[in-house]
């Protein structure tokens, strides 16, 4: 993936492919989008992937950034055929913003992803009160505690000892100052005022059984009974990091829930 710049922006892998559907992947609480290395792989059989990049010192608010998200998949259409397929994904934070982004412009997206979103973070309490520690932790005490929590952020022994190290290494490079942001956004997330009735499309809901941070089997089934197209997929062993565990798979997942683009080459025309 190219490097983080200073402003929202696409990670693309070495290697592009215009001519498949666009994978857009958004992260979770780290918001570097390093951490999908582990399914890009996978994932370019059938796509053209994009992972978003938001900067470490980000303190803008879901609306303001759902806008500057649908501004830059609205310059990457710019540059492609039209009519092709255009996938959304969002993990953990990233699903919350997802659902944010879909409902700004939902005539951009084919189908949508979500895994393990934390659409239920303002009603786990002891998460609020966390979120307001955080702001008087030293930033000593702050970087320690990022140790603490990594076996409630991910089934450490389902991933490779290098990917816990990359993991560890991304949550503890989020500046204090970020880390209460994005907690406060998640705060405010009031997934049930949302008029998800909007997003028809279909939708995969993915959630984890062995989620340690958020009751995410319960959060993706009321998701699913909020949208008019959704579908739910468990991961029963996974942890709330699933798609660093390296039995997961997410382009096998999509390929088994019959959830893969049927592109018709036929409907493709000129770029834009």
């Amino acid at each position: 993936m190219t490097k983080l710049k200073s402003q929202v922006c696409f990670l693309t892998p070495n290697a592009l492919f215009p001519d498949k559907p666009l994978f857009i992947f958004l992260p979770g609480m780290d918001g570097t989008g390093q951490l999908l290395r582990t399914q890009t792989v996978g994932l370019e059989t059938g796509f053209d992937v994009r992972c978003l990049a938001i900067p470490p010192d980000d303190l803008t608010s879901w609306d303001e950034l759902s806008k500057q998200v649908v501004a830059l998949v609205e310059a990457e259409l710019a540059r492609r055929p039209v009519g092709q397929p255009v996938y959304l994904c969002g993990e953990s934070f990233g699903g919350c913003l997802a659902l944010k982004v879909a409902l700004q412009a939902p005539h951009l997206f084919t189908r949508i992803v979500l895994v393990n979103a934390a659409s239920s973070f303002h009603r786990r309490p002891w998460m609020l009160w966390g979120g307001e520690v955080i702001r008087w932790f030293p930033d000593f005490l702050f970087e320690f505690s990022a140790v603490g929590l990594l076996p409630y952020l991910a089934a450490l022994e389902r991933i490779t000892p290098e990917d816990r190290r990359t993991f560890l290494n991304t949550i503890k490079k989020i500046p204090k100052a970020t880390s209460a942001w994005r907690l406060s956004l998640l705060k405010s997330f009031e997934v049930d005022d949302l008029p998800l009735y909007r997003l028809t499309q279909p939708v995969l809901t993915i959630a984890s059984g062995s989620d340690r941070l958020l009751p995410s089997i319960a959060d993706a089934r009321h998701l699913v009974s909020l949208l008019p197209n959704a579908k739910l997929f468990i991961l029963p062993n996974s942890g709330h990091a699933c798609l660093l565990e390296k039995d997961v798979n997410l382009y096998r997942i999509l390929q088994e829930q019959d959830f893969l683009p049927q592109v018709n080459v036929d409907s493709l025309t000129s770029v834009k």
